[in-house]
């Protein structure tokens, strides 16, 4: 038995499912003037992220230049990288983040 209507079921059959959204990696990089303890509290208020993890994250960040903080769908992802950047700009500092199609 299907709980498909006749239309949905020829719309699957006829291979017009709907695919999964794109996913994007989200990025911060290092930067000589932020500092650690900042990026741990942004990588747990916005990226939620436990405090274990997020020094982890923080001490990649520093040690290879960038790491990767999540991946979301495209509109996640620029939510997240929107917040990243005031929450820096208003801090005074020049933390980057940025995004990129996994």
């Amino acid at each position: 038995m299907s709980f498909l209507s006749p239309d949905r079921e020829a719309d699957i059959s006829a291979g017009t499912a709907v695919r999964e959204p794109k996913r994007y990696k989200v990025l911060l990089h290092n930067d000589n003037y932020t500092r650690m303890d900042f990026v741990v509290d942004v990588l747990i208020s916005i990226f939620r992220k436990s405090p274990q993890e997020a020094t982890s994250i923080m001490r990649t960040v520093h040690e290879k230049g960038c790491c990767v903080c999540g991946i979301y769908t495209q509109e996640v992802a620029e939510t997240k990288l929107e917040q990243v950047r005031q929450r820096a700009r208003q801090s005074g500092f020049p933390l980057r983040c940025t995004m990129e199609e996994t």
